[in-house]
């Protein structure tokens, strides 16, 4: 196998991309993409280093203008999707990053999160009891894609009458976080960005007129020092909940079942031991088949790594699912071990963009697979899945099982 194989746009390197990351670490672990202009970086200790670098940024307009740092400004048809997405955690940096996190943090408690399990519990098992009335039927849909939309509806107050929308805007918007995506793909976004953020602003002046226990009442009376957030990054922080928490437990849930499901050893020793090894196993499933494959960065100074200069304004691609399966780091990487102690994963990913949602989609996880291996002790599969064309949120299409 040689570096040539990286091809995200194949399906065969989509739905096995590891022995390409095998050959990226050992012949180039910083490698220069022609396709996408990219700096592939692939070993587990430099994609670790430069999560905390600050060297790097999800942005640079904190510091540079586009012309400045010899970027193109991005396509003015494409605004409403900027917006949306400039004002989230996830793609700030400096001081608006560190204000919004601290007063998105007041609201978003451990505690809050804790409270959610009695209702967390309750849905996993009604959404598995509905898969076993059935006889099987896909899990993706009928478990994996209905849990996590519900528990962040229910969490930021939307009403069960207009949970149905969430979905399709997610999947909409998350479209432009892909390698060069396409001009209808950027219309869907720019659509969604424009009605899922007409539809929360509606919601937000609702709850600050009548504030309830749900998030979007505690982020609009957010405060700190008399700081609060304003309309558009509360907007922007909530569709980042839905987008960020949905598409990765929807497929951790996914990935990590047909996982199990090609490993019946380890499915049947966490059968038999669920409560023990239930807390490692979600760890090495997510370490397995991370959901998010890549992550990228904006050099805004000049960096070295493994001896490579990577000029200021380059754009950097860490390779997270390569980073998972280094074997630098994870002793026998490609073995799924679901009591593996020692398991250092990124997929929340490391340093000030660690993921605040982790919490909740631990939590999310462990009763879904909970409820899963506890009902329905007889899962099979069905038939091999495909997996979705997407490559940097890397998901199967469906997962057809029996019980």
């Amino acid at each position: 196998m040689t570096i040539d194989a990286f091809d995200p746009w194949s399906a065969a390197f989509v739905a096995h991309p590891y022995p390409a990351y095998a050959a990226l670490r050992a012949q180039a672990p910083v490698h220069h993409y022609a396709p996408t202009d990219q700096w592939l970086i692939s070993r587990y200790a430099d994609v670790s280093s430069l999560l905390r670098d600050r060297r790097l940024g999800r942005t640079y307009t904190h510091r540079f203008t586009h012309e400045e740092f010899g970027r193109p400004a991005p396509n003015p048809a494409h605004e409403a999707f900027h917006i949306l997405n400039d004002h989230g955690l996830l793609d700030l940096e400096g001081p608006d990053h560190t204000r919004i996190r601290r007063l998105v943090s007041k609201a978003f408690t451990p505690r809050m999160v804790e409270s959610l399990r009695p209702t967390v519990r309750r849905l996993a098992e009604d959404l598995v009891d509905g898969l076993l009335a059935e006889g099987g039927g896909d899990l993706i849909a009928t478990v994996a894609e209905p849990l996590p939309v519900a528990v962040i509806a229910e969490m930021l107050g939307v009403p069960e009458s207009d949970r149905h929308l969430l979905r399709p805007w997610s999947a909409d918007i998350t479209g432009m976080f892909e390698l060069n995506p396409s001009e209808q793909t950027a219309r869907r976004a720019v659509t969604a960005s424009i009605e899922f953020s007409d539809y929360l602003r509606e919601l937000i002046r609702r709850r600050r007129a009548a504030p309830g226990p749900d998030l979007i009442s505690a982020l609009a009376l957010a405060a700190e020092d008399g700081q609060v957030l304003s309309e558009q990054e509360t907007v922007s922080t909530c569709v980042l909940l839905l987008n960020a928490g949905h598409e990765a437990t929807v497929n951790t849930t996914g990935n990590g079942w047909w996982a199990l499901l090609r490993n019946p050893g380890e499915l049947a020793r966490l059968r038999g031991a669920v409560d023990a090894l239930l807390p490692t196993a979600i760890e090495e499933l997510m370490r397995y088949d991370t959901p998010l494959q890549m992550f990228e960065r904006w050099v805004l100074d000049d960096i070295e790594v493994a001896g490579v200069h990577i000029p200021r304004g380059a754009e950097v691609a860490l390779l997270f699912g390569s980073a998972n399966r280094d074997p630098e780091r994870f002793p026998d990487p490609d073995r799924l071990d679901l009591a593996r102690a020692d398991n250092p994963h990124i997929t929340f990913g490391a340093g000030i963009h660690f993921c605040l949602g982790a919490p909740l989609a631990r939590l999310e996880l462990t009763e879904s697979y909970g409820a899963l291996l506890r009902k329905a002790p007889g899962l099979t599969l069905r038939r091999e899945p495909d997996w979705r064309p997407g490559y940097v949120i890397r998901g199967l299409k469906e997962l057809l099982v029996e019980i």
